[in-house]
């Protein structure tokens, strides 16, 4: 099965490509409002590759049954330790209730069964974390382009937040990589949260979405929780394969994949697939979240465009 261009050979040929762009004539590309407000953001030439090279709809590779791992290890956080969660959870996430609001002309709210009976996409794809290790999943969801659509943007939407159930907790700096993770998606030493230090998997390096959260008491004692979030721009937000996911390999998604519902964006590192989401925001910037990077990782040093 034919593949995208890995990340590593866009980034290796990035240079060059841009090169031959402006040489052609790219007059096409600069007048693209996307790329107007990219050039404004600052963004790294990952982004500009990719999005010059793919089109907006060119799809990360889909597997069969056949290629789903035998077990979809976890990343990040496995259990929330938060009072709320807890309590959704053990009513098995029947009162829980996604809020979808921020720069939208028609806010709503739904609950886990409202979302699973709008249309639905299955995919089989292949997750790609930032520590080394590749899992194939099948993934059963609601399109985010049909919450965003039912939400209306306002014309000065740019991105979607996900704001997600897990307390993270600020602390002492990572301690550096040695792992295989990729140079420009590593987190340098930093603000970091130092539960992570052990996962319950056992023993991974701390480069992925969320780590092993603190506890509910660390949090609290070290002032106002930082709970995880994550953000991505309208065009991975509207793209086919964006899906939030009820569903893994036909069942229930279980807690420790993000339970009662992830973000799915297959064109992007493990870490932007937020788990646990309960709201999401649409904005014009990143000021008012966080240290105004665009995510928890983020804001600890890491890209955010992690496009494969």
């Amino acid at each position: 099965m034919s593949r995208l261009p890995s990340r590593r050979a866009l980034l290796t040929g990035a240079s060059a490509t841009a090169a031959a762009a402006m040489l052609g004539g790219c007059d096409r590309l600069g007048n693209a409002a996307w790329f107007q407000r990219t050039l404004k953001t600052g963004e790294d030439a990952n982004l500009f590759v990719q999005r010059l090279l793919l089109t907006e709809r060119s799809l990360a590779p889909e597997y069969t049954a056949a290629d789903l791992s035998p077990w979809f290890k976890p990343n990040g956080t496995e259990d929330p330790p938060d009072k709320d969660y807890k309590a959704l959870a053990k009513g098995k996430f029947a009162k829980y209730r996604l809020e979808v609001g921020g720069l939208v002309e028609a806010p709503f709210g739904l609950s886990l069964a409202d979302l699973r009976k709008l249309p639905a996409r299955t995919q089989i794809t292949r997750h790609d974390c930032v520590e080394g290790w590749s899992a194939i999943g099948q993934w059963t969801g609601v399109p985010l382009a049909d919450l965003l659509t039912r939400a209306k943007l306002k014309p000065e939407a740019r991105y979607v937040v996900f704001h997600c159930a897990d307390t993270m907790d600020q602390g002492n700096p990572l301690e550096g990589g040695g792992d295989g993770a990729e140079t420009d998606a590593a987190a340098p030493a930093g603000n970091a949260n130092p539960a992570m230090t052990k996962q319950s998997g056992g023993g991974e390096s701390r480069t992925d979405s969320g780590g092993q959260q603190a506890s509910e008491e660390s949090a609290v004692s070290g002032g106002a929780p930082v709970r995880y979030y994550e953000s991505i721009d309208l065009v991975d937000a509207f793209h086919p394969q964006t899906i939030l996911a009820y569903d893994l390999n036909g069942k229930a998604l279980p807690i420790a994949n993000g339970a009662p519902l992830r973000l799915r964006v297959e064109r992007n590192l493990g870490y932007k697939q937020a788990k646990y989401v309960m709201r999401i925001e649409v904005v014009e910037g990143f000021a008012h979240l966080g240290e105004g990077k665009g995510g928890y990782w983020e804001d600890q040093g890491y890209a955010w465009y992690a496009g494969i």
